[in-house]
């Protein structure tokens, strides 16, 4: 059978000191893969380097990985994607055997699990982070992968086309995965080495701000595929404090047939509205998210999956 087309995919800003090292790494590891790397307005010779390094260069100019993400999915035709930063903290030497992963149990993704020993590959508070994120992930969507954070994976050609980036920074990888989830798909990990930057090379990520970013993107999301329950759980607390509000309110009613506190009485009447149109409205939004997920299921499905 046809060998499948492998592309690699490296967004970059400012990895001047990496990039070769990063490029090289995956020609050796990946020889007859096409190699893609996608500059986002670097200000050293990040682009004058992976050039010189034999890569296929192109640049996006809204700024943020996740627009770099959404530029490569829609540009980049192949059967099979490997993505990776281009800063060579990632083992290039485990491709193959995410490729491979992802082709023989005919997978749509396949994370790679970061495995690191130097404090410096990765900060406490990212471990900290990551594993936070990664049990608020489980608890909202039922199941969840070991990092979603990671940045290296493996995917299928029916991923790529099919997924609809929205994001537009570094909570890319969370979108990622409450895709993946969605839309129940097989998917694997594949534990992989993970690095400390060269020499020259420093990070983009702000623990606290990505942080932030990144919680949000997980309330949003969950918002929007789980309406009933998110509103719902509006619903009930609200319906709640207006049953505590009322209950003094019925007992004085009870022993006197007066309202004394009409302002009070007012207030539990409007929550008790306000929690009657929240569940209403986490009613018609899950009937209309039922229907766009069944929408993007079809999209998934009209793409052919992987095979070896």
């Amino acid at each position: 059978m046809n060998q499948p087309r492998i592309a690699v995919l490296l967004p970059c800003y400012n990895e001047e000191a990496a990039i070769a090292q990063t490029i090289a790494g995956f020609r050796d590891a990946l020889p007859g893969a096409a190699i893609y790397v996608y500059d986002n307005n670097s200000r050293d010779r990040t682009v004058e380097v992976a050039r010189a390094a034999g890569a296929v260069v192109r640049s996006e100019r809204m700024q943020g990985k996740g627009n770099v993400v959404r530029r490569m999915f829609a540009d980049v035709d192949a059967d099979v994607y490997v993505m990776a930063d281009g800063d060579a903290t990632y083992d290039a030497k485990a491709a193959p055997k995410m490729v491979a992963r992802l082709l023989d149990d005919g997978l749509d993704m396949v994370v790679g699990i970061r495995v690191h020993e130097a404090v410096e590959a990765y900060r406490r508070g990212h471990v900290l982070g990551n594993r936070l994120m990664t049990g608020i992930l489980a608890r909202l969507f039922g199941r969840t992968f070991t990092d979603i954070f990671s940045g290296y994976r493996a995917f299928s050609r029916r991923f790529v086309k099919s997924f609809p980036v929205l994001s537009g920074g570094f909570e890319i990888e969370t979108e990622i995965s409450v895709h993946a989830l969605e839309l129940k798909m097989p998917v694997g990990e594949v534990e992989t080495p993970y690095f400390a930057r060269p020499e020259g090379s420093a990070s983009k990520l702000n623990t606290y701000r990505d942080g932030l970013r990144i919680l949000s993107t997980i309330i949003t999301l969950y918002r929007i595929e789980r309406p009933m329950l998110f509103f719902g759980l509006i619903g009930g607390l609200l319906a709640l404090i207006a049953v505590l509000l009322a209950i003094p309110l019925a007992i004085t009613y009870a022993q006197t047939g007066l309202v004394p506190r009409f302002p009070t009485a007012i207030l539990a009447t409007g929550l008790t509205i306000l929690a009657s149109l929240s569940g209403t409205a986490g009613l018609i939004l899950d009937t209309v998210v039922r229907g766009r997920r069944e929408v993007r299921r079809l999209a998934y499905l009209a793409v052919p999956g992987p095979s070896t």
